[in-house]
């Protein structure tokens, strides 16, 4: 079987300097299991602190909930990554950790799967985001909760 190669084009080269490090953190108040939108909350982070380019770091403080970059054109699309994961981790398969109630150790499966940080590229001020990517905290237990998100921004900021 001969490998096929994929046609490429590396686009010019921009360079800048870190000279800014800039915190903060996003509290998000979940309503239970599912995906909660926060691409706008960071970009207003961006806005604040004017960042040109550089890169946005994101860490989610918890080990039953996750950050994960996903379409954000069709709600259909939430739903069924919900399905997916009470699929991979579902609360009644006899589970040892169950301190917290029957989604808690299926929770830290799903956080694990998914993950707890994130980062996206910034160029001229904006996240370089596909069209339909947004960035979301996927809440996996069944009550609502309060989740911090950690921001940071390393990069140039201010006018250019």
């Amino acid at each position: 079987m001969a490998l096929s190669r994929a046609s490429t084009e590396l686009s010019a080269v921009s360079t800048a300097r870190i000279e800014t490090i800039a915190c903060a953190t996003l509290a998000v108040e979940t309503a239970g299991e599912g995906f909660f939108e926060i691409t706008r909350e960071v970009a207003r982070f961006l806005s604040e602190i004017k960042a040109r380019d550089g890169v946005v770091l994101l860490y989610l403080r918890h080990t039953s909930a996750s950050l994960v970059i996903q379409e954000n054109a069709d709600p259909d699309v939430q739903a069924d990554l919900v399905t997916a994961l009470k699929g991979i981790a579902p609360d009644n398969a006899g589970w040892i950790h169950d301190s917290e109630g029957p989604d808690d150790m299926p929770s830290h499966i799903k956080a694990m799967v998914n993950g707890v940080s994130l980062h996206a590229p910034v160029a001229r001020g904006k996240m370089a985001l596909g069209t339909w990517q947004g960035i979301y905290v996927a809440e996996h237990r069944a009550r609502p909760h309060r989740r911090e998100v950690s921001l940071q921004f390393l990069g140039a900021c201010g006018p250019a």
